[in-house]
C-alpha cells in the first residue's frame, strides 16, 4: 500500500468537493480529491440536478408535441415515445459532465482517486478500492455530501420502493406513481413521469407543498401542478409503504390504501458523514449528523475544514461550491465570505419557480416593513409569444431604504431570470436602481423591469 503526502485533501467529489479541489491547485497547493464512485460529481452531476432536469427537459418537449404544437400550426400526428432513447440521451448527459471533471484534475493537476475514503487520524486517510492506498495531508477538506432521507417503515428495494435515484432510471412508465412529499424533487421528477403518462399522486404531510417558499407563489403553483394532472394530497401522513408482487400498497394514516406501480420516497437529505472515521480524526457531528465549521469552514479541529451539504444550510449545489472556493482561499489568505441571505434557489418543474432572500412571510414575521411589485407574465410580450403567459414575478423592497430583499418568480425560464436578480440584491441595489435599468425589448426580463416599477406604483404595462 503506497503513502503520499499532500497540502490539501478532499474528500469528496461533489459540487463542493471537486471545485474546491481544483481552485486550491489554481493557488498552487499540491491536491488530492477522493471519492468512492467510478466517476466525479457528486450527487448532483451523476444521479441528482443534472440527470432530472435532462428528463425534465425531454418530458416536457413530449408533452409539449402532444398537446401545444398544434398551436404553433405544427400538426405531428402520431407522437411516440421511445423512453430507452430519452434514457440514453440523459445518461450520455451524465457521461460527457463528468469526463470533464476527470479533464479538469488533469488540466490542474488534481490528483482524483476513486475509492471508499476513512480517516484514520486527523492526518491520514485510508483509501479502499481497487488500488488501497494511504494518503497524508497537511489539510484536509471534508465535502462530504448527503443522502436521501429514509421513512420508518418504508420498505424500499430500490426497485418499485425507492428514492430520486431510482426514480431517474424506471424501465417503464408507471401506470401510476406515488410520490412521498412533496418538496422540490418529488415535484420534478413527479413532473416527468405525470408527462410520460403515469398517474402522479403526491402524498404531502404539511398543508401545503414546497415548504418554505413564498406562500403565494406556493399557492399558485399547487393550483397549476393540479391543473397538470399531478394528485396532491396534503395533510396526509404516510404510515408505510411495501412491494406486494409487481406492486405496492402504501398506509396513509385515516385514509384508505393506495395500490400503485411505485412508489418514489422523496422527503428530504440528510448529511453523509457515517463510516468516514470522523471520530478517529477528533471531529463531532451533532445530533443529525451535520458538521459544526466556523467562519474559515474549519471543524472543531482546526486543519480539518467541512463544507456543502454536510455543514447544514440550503442543500444546493452552488451553494456548496461557493463554500469550496471561499474555504480554500481563505486557507490561501484570500478574504472571501459566503452572502448566505443570497442564495437563489430553482424548482425546475413547468412552470418554473425561483427565488432569492427572503419571502413576506418571513419578512412579515420579523416585522420588516416592505412595499412590493407584481408583474403577471400575461402583460409581457415575450410570454405572450412563447405560450407562456401563465405566472408572475414579484419583488419585495424595504420600505424605507427601497433596498430589494426578495424575489419570487413562477414562470418560463424562471431560472434564468433570478440571476439578475440574485447580481442586484449582492450589490445592494434598490428597485429602482432595477426600474432604471434598461431591459432589451421583448424578453422575459421585462417582467422584472415592470415588477420593479410596480414597486413605486408606476407600472406601465399592468394594471
Amino acid at each position: 500500500m503506497t503513502t503520499d503526502r499532500f497540502d490539501l485533501v478532499v474528500l469528496g467529489g461533489g459540487p463542493a468537493g471537486y471545485v474546491a479541489a481544483i481552485r486550491a491547485a489554481q493557488l498552487g497547493m499540491k491536491v488530492a480529491c477522493i471519492d468512492e464512485n467510478q466517476r466525479f460529481g457528486g450527487t448532483c452531476v451523476r444521479v441528482g440536478c443534472i440527470p432530472s432536469k435532462a428528463l425534465l427537459e425531454s418530458s416536457h418537449l413530449y408533452h409539449e408535441a402532444q398537446h401545444q404544437f398544434g398551436q404553433h400550426g405544427i400538426e405531428v400526428p402520431q407522437v411516440q415515445l421511445n423512453l430507452d432513447q430519452m434514457m440514453q440521451r440523459k445518461d450520455k448527459i451524465v457521461d460527457t459532465l463528468t469526463g470533464g471533471i476527470d479533464m479538469l484534475f488533469k488540466a490542474n493537476e488534481v490528483q482524483g482517486i476513486c475509492g471508499r475514503g476513512k480517516l484514520l487520524d486527523a492526518h491520514t486517510i485510508e483509501v479502499s478500492g481497487d488500488q488501497p492506498q494511504t494518503l497524508q495531508a497537511d489539510k484536509i477538506l471534508l465535502a462530504l455530501g448527503s443522502r436521501p432521507a429514509s421513512l420508518r417503515n418504508i420498505d424500499q428495494d430500490g426497485d418499485r420502493i425507492g428514492n430520486s435515484t431510482t426514480a431517474l432510471s424506471f424501465p417503464d412508465v408507471p401506470e401510476r406513481l406515488v410520490v412521498i412529499g412533496g418538496g422540490y424533487i418529488g415535484l420534478e421528477l413527479g413532473s416527468v413521469w405525470n408527462r410520460l403518462g403515469s398517474e402522479v399522486v403526491v402524498l404531502e404531510a404539511m398543508d401545503g407543498i414546497l415548504t418554505g417558499i413564498d406562500g403565494e407563489i406556493a399557492k399558485i403553483a399547487h393550483r397549476t401542478f393540479k391543473k397538470q394532472g399531478l394528485k396532491i394530497h396534503t395533510k396526509t401522513f404516510v404510515e408505510s409503504a411495501r412491494r406486494e408482487g409487481d406492486s405496492c400498497v402504501v398506509a396513509v394514516k385515516d385514509g384508505d390504501p393506495i395500490q400503485c406501480d411505485r412508489v418514489l420516497l422523496s422527503t428530504g437529505r440528510v448529511p453523509a458523514t457515517d463510516q468516514v472515521g470522523l471520530d478517529a480524526a477528533g471531529v463531532p457531528t451533532d445530533q443529525r449528523g451535520f458538521l459544526s465549521v466556523n467562519e474559515e469552514f474549519q471543524t472543531s479541529v482546526p486543519h480539518i475544514y467541512a463544507i456543502g451539504d454536510c455543514i447544514g444550510g440550503v442543500m444546493l449545489a452552488h451553494k456548496a461550491m461557493e463554500e469550496g472556493i471561499v474555504c480554500v482561499e481563505r486557507i490561501n489568505g484570500i478574504h472571501g465570505h459566503v452572502n448566505y441571505d443570497v442564495i437563489p434557489a430553482i424548482v425546475y418543474t413547468h412552470p418554473e419557480i425561483a427565488m432569492v432572500g427572503q419571502t413576506e412571510e418571513q419578512l412579515k414575521e420579523a416585522g420588516i416593513a416592505y412595499r412590493k411589485g407584481i408583474c403577471p407574465f400575461g402583460a409581457n410580450g415575450r410570454a405572450r409569444t412563447l405560450g407562456e403567459s401563465d405566472g408572475r414575478v414579484k419583488i419585495l423592497a424595504e420600505e424605507k431604504t427601497d433596498r430589494v430583499l426578495g424575489v419570487h418568480i413562477i414562470g418560463a425560464r424562471a431560472g434564468d431570470m433570478i440571476a439578475e436578480a440574485a447580481a442586484a440584491m449582492e450589490f445592494g441595489a434598490s428597485s429602482e436602481d432595477i426600474a432604471r435599468t434598461c431591459h432589451a425589448h421583448p424578453t422575459l426580463s421585462e417582467a422584472m423591469h415592470e415588477a420593479a416599477l410596480a414597486v413605486d406604483k408606476r407600472a406601465i404595462h399592468t394594471v
